[in-house]
């Protein structure tokens, strides 16, 4: 009894540390870990299975990792013709009515009764890479299991022991499928909260970021300028013509000059190493930079205004920037750097400037930032939403 209180307390804890994960990254360890405790290993790794690529994708490995294991590495694959059992036994069995269940490997070959119901591919001639890898890294013996995710097989949770140690059994079989389970349930609800998020923080129509995600981001740069001095520079533009296109031609080829505005912005922004870019809605969009000089951030801006002058429709795009590289004053909150670079938008709009202008290197822009909104257009411009 008591071996199975311990071990319904390792289901609830893997389950509650997957749950409790805020990044998909965080959520792999989180099974990878749980799992290797719930079986007493010393090391385990989760991977997902890349069918159009056929290869076997590890995304975490936790615990006691071997020379050259990365915790999340970026390009361990492996081929899905080394492990024929992953094919097989994942769809052949199956998908024929069998259950995904584990199975152990051990670096001295088969154990009786403990390779789920008969390890796939025994006696068929595979060279079993997995008890090449045991043996390459020290470890005695291995227990595999399956994650099937809606319906299909989505990848493997592995865990190891080292020689010395006790080989897993049939019961550490059994029971990792349970675990199994148990993690495809936690990727799953994972997963649905990762495109909540995406769809939080997406604008719908142009696949950009949106004001959220910038509101956010934009703190997070202002904490890093206060902590650090880091350069943090913000673009505003705001496409000229909007109104006339729709007035003229309809609203969905407005949609789409903002769609063209959208892709000219991103491929700007991704001059800027780490940049991001986003619709503020309407005909307001942005770049978000941390890091780059003013004056790399005001060149990429130029070009921006020169690329979008070239498009079919509209009249290009009036262009603010406002950077703490630049003599703006103090930046002590994201509404003070988000104020001057929509007073400089407004102050390009104004003036009718096909280049960008800049908070600093225009008195007048300061002014208009720190002065009460004194028309309607004025007002939506300054309104200073941001915190």
């Amino acid at each position: 009894m008591g071996g199975e209180d311990a071990r319904l307390r390792a289901v609830v804890a893997l389950a509650q540390a997957m749950a409790a994960a805020h990044t998909p990254r965080g959520s792999w360890r989180a099974a990878a870990l749980g799992a290797c405790e719930a079986l007493g290993g010393t090391f385990a790794a989760l991977s997902v299975w890349e069918r159009g690529g056929g290869r076997l994708r590890v995304l975490v490995n936790a615990g006691e990792r071997g020379e050259g294991e990365e915790e999340f590495p970026e390009d361990e694959t492996y081929p899905v013709h080394r492990f024929p059992e992953i094919t097989e036994f994942l769809h052949e069995r199956w998908a024929a009515g069998g259950e995904p269940d584990a199975w152990v490997e051990t670096a001295e070959g088969p154990v009786d009764g403990a390779s789920g119901g008969g390890a796939p591919g025994r006696g068929r001639g595979y060279c079993h890479q997995r008890v090449v890898a045991l043996r390459r890294r020290g470890r005695g013996s291995c227990v595999v299991a399956p994650i099937v995710l809606h319906g299909r097989a989505w990848g493997e949770l592995y865990v190891a022991r080292p020689v010395g140690q006790p080989v897993f059994g049939r019961e550490d079989a059994d029971f990792a499928t349970v675990l199994a389970a148990v993690v495809a349930a936690g990727i799953s609800q994972a997963e649905r909260l990762e495109e909540v998020r995406r769809l939080a923080f997406t604008d719908p129509l142009t696949g950009l970021a949106n004001r959220r995600a910038v509101d956010v981001r934009l703190d997070e740069a202002v904490e890093r300028h206060r902590v650090d001095g880091a350069v943090v520079s913000l673009v505003v533009c705001d496409v000229n013509g909007l109104k006339r296109v729709n007035d003229t031609h309809g609203h969905a080829v407005g949609d789409r000059l903002l769609e063209r505005f959208g892709s000219v912005l991103s491929r700007c922004g991704a001059m800027l190493p780490g940049a991001l870019a986003a619709r503020l809605g309407g005909d307001e969009f942005c770049l978000l930079a941390v890091g780059p000089e003013t004056d790399e951030v005001v060149r990429v801006a130029a070009e921006l205004c020169e690329r979008a002058a070239e498009l079919e429709l509209g009249d290009g795009v009036a262009c603010g920037i406002a950077s703490t590289g630049d003599p703006i004053g103090p930046v002590i909150s994201a509404r003070r750097l988000f104020r001057l670079a929509d007073a400089a938008q407004y102050r390009a709009k104004a003036a009718r400037s096909t280049e960008p202008v800049v908070a600093g290197r225009d008195g007048e822009v300061l002014r208009l930032a720190d002065a009460p909104p004194r028309s309607p257009h004025e007002r939506r411009h300054l309104r200073g939403s941001h915190r």
